[in-house]
């Protein structure tokens, strides 16, 4: 009985896990070596808007970016429209379509930082300052991006 229930518990898992949509495997090589990802977000009509070049990390399938609370992509997802198309390495790239989320992460954070220090090395010292101190009072939130 106990094994009946263990090996439906992992099945139910499994499922669920294979169910969870991740990146196409030309976005995944693409993001491996792309200094941008450009990001169109859902307007009031459902078009989606120009895209929009910005910085970027991965984690698993997961693509985050730090920006002003104020941007067009933070208003649309706290307005409750969350999809998103996005392009890597150029507005033509390999794209995928997404959901974004705002979230409170500080260890994501962190990992973001660290990333961008490697990733953007002569951009990175003009801004680490103003994203660590962003992050701190909130004049600067995380978008996570999960694949749909």
């Amino acid at each position: 009985m106990i094994r009946r229930a263990v090996a439906a518990g992992v099945l139910v898992v499994a499922v669920v896990a294979a169910a969870r949509p991740s990146l196409p495997p030309d976005v995944t090589r693409a993001l491996r070596d792309a200094q941008y990802v450009y990001i169109q977000s859902e307007r009031k009509g459902g078009e989606l808007g120009k895209p929009a070049e910005i910085w970027f990390f991965v984690e698993g399938d997961t693509l985050y970016v730090g920006t002003r609370p104020q941007s067009w992509r933070v208003k649309r997802i706290k307005a409750g429209r969350t999809k998103a198309r996005i392009a890597v390495g150029s507005a033509g790239g390999p794209a995928y379509d997404a959901t974004g989320k705002v979230v409170r992460d500080p260890a994501v954070e962190a990992k973001l930082m660290e990333a961008f220090a490697k990733k953007y090395p002569d951009g990175w010292s003009k801004h680490a300052d103003g994203f660590r101190e962003g992050f701190r009072t909130g004049e600067r939130v995380l978008v996570a991006y999960s694949p749909r």
